[in-house]
């Protein structure tokens, strides 16, 4: 088994398609399909079922998908570490992050590494946390900044920082005046959030339930500009990190006594390159980074 063979299997499997595979990768469709008949042959098991538009992966080529990029991640990392030996990084660094990141400003710290390493191509993906870890876990990104609470023992965390949530209302709400709420106290409310698996959504889902509220969410969002505008509107009340009170909105915002609290990690492979070790340390180290807010 060969690496080349690997690469092209990869690729089928993503393009789900030879003709864009093949050209992908920059080679002949018919050399390429020789390499993946070579590869079926010697694993003793088809790789795809084929068909005249396009092709899927069998049982087989499902569960050597996820290795095969394994294995992939594991030659770059390989070769990223000779390259930050001799000082010098290249290559790709693939990057998750949820949509509201607070703790980290991340366009500053990848304007940061971009300068500092030039020959390194950036690529960003927005997701939910649990996607995200997912895409981690498969090799499919190199480290990922998600909420906490997401992730198992396979995958290195490191914790970034912990911000409480604070509760977001309309200013007509008589909620509005109070110095402080408990979470008990907002049962029978409306309420506006982002949608499963996004944003603060699993946190809060979690600790309203814990409360003995049995919540109804009015109206479901994917951003944090629409959620504060709903709710500055008067269709619910929302639970929000304490830094969304600097953003410019109509909403009002209370300490919460019994407040959960909103975690930020990266999520990394321990098959990691090097490329992906230099910017979680720089995360870590700050480097006067600004603080998203």
């Amino acid at each position: 088994m060969e690496l080349r063979q690997l690469e092209y299997f990869v690729a089928v499997a993503e393009e789900c398609h030879f003709t864009r595979a093949a050209r992908r990768m920059h080679v002949a469709q018919s050399g390429l399909s020789a390499s993946i008949r070579a590869l079926e042959v010697e694993l003793g098991a088809p790789l795809f079922v084929r068909s005249t538009r396009q092709v899927e992966l069998t049982q087989a080529g499902r569960a050597l998908l996820a290795e095969a990029r394994r294995a992939l991640g594991a030659v770059d990392a390989a070769r990223d570490a000779v390259a930050a030996v001799q000082g010098l990084l290249r290559g790709e660094l693939s990057v998750g992050s949820v949509q509201c990141l607070h703790g980290v400003h991340l366009p500053a710290v990848l304007a940061r590494f971009h300068e500092l390493h030039p020959g390194v191509e950036l690529r960003l993906r927005q997701a939910g946390s649990g996607e995200l870890v997912e895409l981690v876990r498969a090799g499919r990104l190199d480290l990922a900044f998600v909420t906490a609470g997401h992730v198992t023992d396979d995958l290195k965390v490191s914790a970034l920082s912990t911000e409480p949530l604070v509760l977001a209302c309309a200013p007509e709400l008589p909620l509005a005046a109070r110095e402080s709420v408990r979470l008990a106290e907002l049962a029978g409310q409306p309420f506006v959030d982002f949608t499963p698996d996004r944003g603060t959504r699993d946190a809060v889902d979690r600790a309203l339930a814990a409360a003995g509220v049995d919540r109804r969410v009015a109206v479901e969002v994917d951003d944090v500009h629409s959620l504060l505008d709903f709710v500055g509107f008067g269709l619910g009340v929302a639970l929000v990190p304490r830094s969304f009170a600097a953003k410019r909105t109509r909403a009002r915002f209370v300490e919460v006594v019994d407040a959960p609290v909103a975690e930020t990690a990266v999520v990394t492979s321990p098959a990691g390159g090097a490329a992906a070790s230099v910017l979680l340390d720089m995360v870590l180290d700050g480097r006067g980074l600004p603080v998203a807010g």
